[in-house]
């Protein structure tokens, strides 16, 4: 069974519901899954401990126990780019300690579903992006686009920049972020005849009192063992 990794056209587009999601029908696989959220920006003190809200949601969702420092090696309190949260902290993001924390988790499941922050390109050092986190982990990508105006742009950037890294993108997800959105079934068709991957699903507008139980996503190709 493969790991996926999920990415998103921007920040605030529906990454950890959608990852929670996935988590869930994973489970109801029957498979023992667990969610990571490798580098969080906005947390908040709980018992001593900065803890992220976004890891948490995925540690309640998971079905396998796993120490917090696991599923969030970089947790830092301000909600700003990552890279500049660490600076601030005299701390540099290591890959390689992220990956040590990967294969942790991937000795406890059968499936690890991997949440990145931001979008696709966002700095984690000087030098490096999600994107080269995601090739170190070699994991294939599922990308959430947050419907709204210029979701165009973004999700065929988003895309282009995948596919260019040569990683599998093994499908995409419209979430519906504004339900008053003009031409918004128009807009999920030019998407599905653009981007050379298969939809996997359209979230409808959820508010956050709906449980993320209510989504459903279309298995059949992120089930599939990646290339």
């Amino acid at each position: 069974m493969s790991s996926l990794f999920v990415t998103g056209t921007d920040t605030g587009v529906g990454k950890t519901w959608v990852t929670c999601a996935l988590i869930r029908q994973f489970i109801a696989e029957g498979l023992r899954v667990v969610g990571m959220k490798p580098v969080a920006s906005g947390a908040e003190m709980h018992a001593g401990r900065l803890r992220n809200e976004d890891a948490l949601q995925l540690m309640r969702a998971s079905n396998v126990d796993a120490p917090y420092e696991y599923v969030n090696p970089y947790c830092f309190a301000p909600p700003i780019a990552p890279h500049l949260a660490a600076k601030q902290e005299g701390i540099v993001i290591s890959i390689a300690a992220i990956q040590d924390a990967y294969q942790q988790l991937s000795a406890l499941a059968d499936v690890v579903v991997v949440e990145g922050v931001g979008g696709w390109l966002v700095p984690i050092s000087d030098t490096q992006t999600m994107a080269d986190l995601v090739a170190r982990l070699d994991l294939p990508v599922v990308m959430v686009v947050g419907m709204r105006l210029g979701c165009l742009n973004h999700a065929l950037l988003t895309a282009a920049q995948i596919q260019q890294r040569a990683i599998p993108l093994r499908g995409w997800i419209a979430n519906t972020l504004d339900p008053a959105m003009p031409v918004l079934n128009e807009n999920i068709d030019t998407l599905n005849k653009m981007i050379h991957a298969p939809m996997c699903g359209v979230m409808p507008y959820l508010d956050t009192a709906t449980s993320t139980a209510q989504m459903r996503i279309d298995m059949h190709y992120l089930l599939q063992k990646s290339s």
